[in-house]
């Protein structure tokens, strides 16, 4: 039998956080039963997938909307975004400020214990919020979806972002524990958040910053797989202005040119 979901605008992120919340919880229960060199290779795995995301990410980068926006400067443009995101994103410190939310909700929810043990349980915690955040609430589908939502197009994009969400939740869970599941205020936030934009004010972005805003998570991502694999400790926080900052530069562009 068919399961019928109830239509309302915003049910797509209703639906990703639930599904969010049960692939954590089963990550959480089946992580207490791995050693660390399992969690080890689960979270190296689980870094590969991110650069494989990213990289499906920055497709829209030979796309036919951002040449026909640009031109040949789809690159450059990108580029500048992302290098003046990431001089904003240092100045206020975001990085900082985000390991500072991770420590609080962790604070927050569960008791200390002290001790060695305690700092590596917290920046578990931390690297689960900040990673699971990020794969969750950045790429196409988050934020096509979350507008079309918005625009009342429908949710369907939203709910098979759901289900590989909450497969993702699983396993990052499973490597690194309630900070996944944490995740889903930001989920609720920023998906959201873009849901009431498309609600309030219709299609904000035409489809050339829609793209540039997409590539430039996928940038963001390569960095996180980066993080993910230890291959080096990227301020991924820093570098999220950049992709505020890549529409308006196509829009500059565009006006210039």
């Amino acid at each position: 039998m068919a399961i019928v979901i109830a239509q309302f605008i915003g049910v797509g992120t209703v639906v990703n956080v639930i599904a969010v919340l049960i692939g954590s919880g089963a990550g959480i229960l089946l992580g207490d039963r791995f050693d660390q060199q399992t969690r080890s290779t689960v979270t190296d795995t689980l870094g590969l997938l991110t650069l494989v995301i990213a990289g499906t990410s920055i497709v829209p980068l030979a796309g036919v909307p951002l040449r026909e926006a640009v031109g040949s400067a789809a690159l450059v443009v990108i580029l500048v975004s992302m290098l003046v995101g990431t001089l904003i994103g240092s100045a206020l410190k975001l990085e900082d400020r985000v390991t500072q939310l991770g420590v609080w909700l962790r604070t927050s929810l569960v008791r200390s214990s002290g001790g060695a043990d305690e700092q590596n349980a917290q920046a578990r915690f931390i690297d689960g919020f900040v990673t699971a955040s990020l794969v969750f609430c950045i790429g196409p589908m988050a934020i096509l979806g979350a507008l079309n939502d918005g625009l009342g197009r429908g949710a369907e994009q939203l709910y098979l972002k759901s289900v590989l969400d909450m497969f993702a939740a699983m396993a990052f869970a499973a490597s690194f524990g309630l900070g996944v599941a944490v995740s889903v205020l930001v989920v609720i936030v920023l998906q959201g958040g873009l849901t009431l934009v498309g609600w309030l004010l219709g299609d904000v972005l035409p489809a050339a910053q829609i793209d540039a805003l997409t590539v430039a998570g996928g940038v963001i991502l390569g960095g996180l797989s980066l993080r993910l694999l230890s291959i080096k400790q990227i301020r991924i926080a820093d570098m999220l202005p950049g992709i505020v900052i890549a529409p308006l530069g196509v829009g500059l562009v565009e006006m210039v040119i």
